[in-house]
């Protein structure tokens, strides 16, 4: 008996949450993870810097304030880019260096630890250049310096996003006990600053929260899922209507993309259908995370034996951010099921798509 065709493989990969198909085939000379995506061309340039010996570096650092402005500036080519790992991978090298600098100059106590506060947010932009690449190593290291650094701020704002991260990282890895622990501590943490706090720690205490619906929908614990979605999309009114936090996304018009991830990640097909039919990603005001939006649609539809639907919402992901899809698993998994479909049409669509969005390379 033959290996299965590709599309029965995916299908199964999907079900048992396997990252690697050699893990099905039982051959181990042609491992496939199917959430790394290619190498990045500033791949290299980004990992120098976050090698780099900080102490090897003559130069002066420039005041937070700049480096603020900077930072800021950097979410916002990445939510406006549909090419967003190019711009904010051009960015990264020197905002990593200067955001370093800045936090071992000497410095008065609280000025320290406003610099390391940047420099976890420096980071913080660094893991989004570095998810689903194979940089798995890098992308660790960014993320445990990043949790390190806002430790050493004290700020809860800048805790909570590395938490957030963090979180993401142990639950893509498999270790879904780990991400269940640092969300809970930190939004524990979190919920007694919360009479003091502003929009942007409101706002991360409830990108926590959704985190925690997030893993517990990776489990089937459906109670628990919608129960932390709830308790999300009612901090989410809590903010005002135009709020989008720039890191996280979380929002009030986040809520309905988060609702499509958790009946998808449940495995229910119609709940997933309704909630991605109500949930339109035009309000999203950053491409890639309209982008990932649509994924997330595309495998609801998908789920539902709906393959057509889900290659013209792919195509939609694609127009929003292409470099959304070229690093997604999701996607390059339904578009390599469609590659392997019985209608011609159908093959001929994913193909169209595949080297428009690069899948293959």
């Amino acid at each position: 008996m033959g290996t299965p065709k590709l599309s029965v493989l995916l299908r199964l990969a999907e079900v048992l949450r396997v990252r690697d198909l050699a893990e099905l085939t039982g051959d181990q000379r042609m491992p496939v993870d199917l959430f790394t995506g290619p190498g990045h061309a500033r791949l290299a340039a980004v990992r120098a810097a976050v090698n780099s010996v900080p102490l090897a570096d003559p130069r002066t650092a420039p005041p937070p304030a700049h480096i603020r402005a900077r930072l800021d500036s950097a979410w916002r080519a990445r939510h406006a880019a549909p090419n967003h790992r190019e711009v904010i991978g051009a960015l990264l090298p020197d905002l990593i260096a200067d955001a370093q600098a800045a936090a071992r100059q000497e410095q008065s106590r609280e000025q320290w630890r406003s610099a390391q506060a940047l420099l976890a947010e420096v980071y913080a932009l660094a893991q989004f250049f570095l998810a689903y690449q194979p940089a798995q190593d890098l992308l660790w290291r960014v993320a445990e310096r990043g949790m390190v650094a806002a430790q050493d701020s004290g700020d809860p704002h800048a805790i909570g996003v590395a938490a957030w991260l963090m979180a993401q990282a142990h639950r893509d890895s498999g270790d879904w006990d780990a991400a269940d622990q640092v969300t809970a501590r930190t939004a524990d943490e979190l919920a007694r600053r919360l009479p003091d706090a502003d929009h942007d720690v409101l706002a991360v205490w409830g990108a926590l929260t959704f985190e925690a619906g997030y893993t517990a929908a990776r489990r089937g614990e459906a109670g628990t899922a919608w129960g932390r979605w709830d308790t999300a999309a009612a901090v989410a009114g809590r903010l005002p209507a135009d709020y989008y936090h720039p890191v996280t996304s979380f929002s009030r018009v986040i809520m309905g993309a988060h609702a499509v991830t958790v009946a998808v990640e449940l495995r229910a097909g119609g709940e997933s259908v309704r909630q991605a039919t109500r949930a339109a990603g035009d309000a999203i005001p950053s491409r890639p995370r309209r982008a990932r939006h649509a994924i997330e649609q595309a495998r609801a539809f998908h789920l539902d034996n709906q393959p057509e639907t889900a290659m013209s919402v792919l195509q939609s992901a694609h127009d929003a951010a292409p470099e959304t899809i070229r690093y997604n698993g999701y996607a390059r998994r339904i578009i390599l099921e469609e590659l392997d479909a019985a209608s011609p049409q159908r093959r001929n669509r994913a193909a169209e798509l595949a080297e428009k969005s690069g899948v293959l390379v």
